[in-house]
């Protein structure tokens, strides 16, 4: 879900030097090297370079969603992430050393981290600096990219409106020095419905200013324009599942922009239940994070009627890919579920909670046992971290119109760290 999976390990720059068409996946993530001793407080075991915040955010969000207190010193690590001005890299080797220049921050791990520690309701001497720092950092056009002061993209302008609304922040008051707010940001990345993908939300504008419907984008924007965060709740007035599926001429409105995005959502997973990612020299191949996060889009936006099918389709076939992913795909599982009133306890005949537990450090005894199960869908797989293939990112880079120099510069500039 969202650029939030740009903060997952992407060797880009070696990758588009030698090859635009990888013959296979690679694995979701490397694991540490056997000399690398990972932080006892973080979730996930392998490499944590590129998604260690984004992924310790998700899981604690998950367990406060699901009523778990999160054992207190993988709160600590998460907020030692922190820099003195407030904003967070995907991860730091070295919290006590202060960060530079060469601190590769981002406004996805910051946003990420804001939403968890909000919810988890810690000081607000540590959210409140990242929000400042958000808030510096925003567009002209009143939107985010991933890194401060890059293009405006879909995803990173969602995940930051999650975090402004966790914080009790006036999202509409949070303008850019041209006077644009974000929810005007994100109606500028809505495709008009007379063109193709009408309805859905771009990543970003290519290079002509052409929008191209991208359905991790659509699944972030619609949650961006509900105003709601990672861990959406179900509107509690549901939209007919015959409702129109794109409306509006020229400038949509807000209510527009997101009822139009799920309509799209829901006619990208009518058939087989599930989305696919596309990559150049291979096979198509089922995209469960992104089926994942719009389940909870759908939900959100009060189709949860429509969410079902693909929530099904998750409960039948997610489990191995969850199990290799790791915290943060077991955290959007946890989301689907929860957003449908699903039980993540007993999804597809795993519990997620558990699963997600033993991935990390277990919270206090009197909360939600984490104790090993005896399921073998709990058993299977190795535990890996980001939820979201690598190739899947270099697809949409070469698919789905981001720049390729986004990639590279993103991804070049954090192996400073």
């Amino acid at each position: 879900m969202f650029v939030r999976r740009s903060a997952v390990v992407l060797a880009a720059t070696a990758v588009i030097g030698t090859a635009f068409a990888p013959a296979a996946p690679a694995d979701e993530s490397p694991s540490a090297s056997p000399s690398q001793a990972l932080p006892t407080g973080l979730f996930g075991s392998t490499d944590p370079t590129y998604d260690g915040v984004w992924r310790q955010s998700l899981a604690l969000l998950a367990q406060h969603t699901m009523d778990v207190k999160p054992a207190g010193k993988a709160v600590d690590w998460l907020t030692g992430q922190q820099c003195a001005n407030g904003a967070f890299a995907a991860y730091r080797a070295d919290p006590a050393a202060k960060c530079d220049a060469k601190t590769q921050i981002d406004t996805n791990s910051t946003a990420a981290a804001v939403q968890a520690l909000a919810e988890l309701e810690e000081d607000d001497a540590t959210t409140g600096p990242a929000v400042k720092w958000l808030k510096s950092v925003q567009n002209k056009d009143g939107g985010w990219g991933y890194l401060p002061g890059g293009a405006t993209d879909t995803n990173s302008t969602s995940v930051v409106i999650g975090a402004l609304e966790a914080t009790d922040t006036d999202v509409e008051g949070v303008r850019s020095k041209g006077g644009r707010t974000p929810y005007d940001a994100l109606r500028g990345l809505s495709v008009p419905c007379d063109e193709d993908g009408g309805g859905a939300f771009a990543f970003q504008p290519d290079k002509k200013g052409v929008l191209a419907a991208n359905a991790d984008a659509t699944a972030a924007g619609v949650l961006g324009a509900l105003g709601e965060g990672l861990a959406a709740v179900p509107d509690d007035e549901p939209v007919s599942p015959k409702a129109p599926t794109c409306a509006g001429k020229g400038s949509v409105t807000l209510d527009e922009a997101a009822a139009n995005g799920a309509g799209y959502l829901v006619g990208a997973v009518a058939k087989t239940g599930h989305l696919e990612s596309s990559l150049p020299g291979a096979e198509d191949q089922p995209d469960y994070g992104n089926t994942a996060d719009t389940v909870v889009a759908l939900a959100a936006a009060g189709r949860t009627a429509d969410a079902r099918k693909p929530l099904a389709w998750l409960e039948k076939n997610a489990a191995a890919w969850a199990a290799k992913s790791g915290p943060a795909a077991y955290a959007q599982l946890i989301f689907a579920a929860h957003a449908t009133g699903s039980s993540p306890s007993d999804f597809g005949g795993a519990d997620l909670v558990k699963q997600l537990g033993r991935t990390g450090p277990a919270p206090a005894p009197s909360d939600y046992s984490a104790a090993p199960s005896d399921s073998a869908d709990e058993q299977s797989g190795n535990e890996g971290d980001g939820g979201v293939s690598v190739w899947w990112i270099i697809g949409v880079g070469l698919v789905g119109g981001i720049g390729i120099g986004f990639l590279i510069s993103g991804r070049t500039r954090k192996q400073q760290l």
